[in-house]
């Protein structure tokens, strides 16, 4: 077993299966990532690089594509209602798991990072 296959082992059924969904729908996305270590955090990896790690803390889920960048971009290309309602700042997006992230928000994170990962450039845009 990999990284994130042991973190989701050692969760609570509850959070292991909203957990287990972001990763899911990022392996559907991005077939070809890996499962790795970046920041201490249990990650998956694209080209070598940390794509994203998803993690549960004492107050919410925290999801971290390992970019200042991408939450801001993301937030900015969601309709003004779920922009609102999504709970983000320098490099990480919250969410709880009785409201967890719409599929197609965790795709337009993973299509953010990817970019940034095949075009370093744009990290510094």
């Amino acid at each position: 077993m990999g990284t994130v296959d042991d973190y989701l082992e050692s969760l609570d059924p509850d959070d292991r299966a909203v957990v287990s969904h972001v990763f899911d729908v990022v392996r559907e996305a991005v077939p070809d990532v890996e499962q790795g270590m970046s920041y201490g955090m249990p990650a998956l990896k694209y080209r070598g690089k940390a794509l994203i790690a998803v993690m549960r803390t004492r107050k919410h889920i925290g999801v971290y594509p390992f970019s200042g960048r991408v939450p801001e971009v993301v937030a900015e290309g969601l309709p003004a209602a779920e922009r609102e309602a999504l709970a983000y700042d320098k490099g990480t997006i919250r969410f709880q798991p009785d409201h967890p992230l719409p599929d197609d928000t965790i795709r337009a994170i993973v299509a953010a990072r990817v970019a940034e990962i095949e075009d370093p450039a744009l990290r510094k845009g």
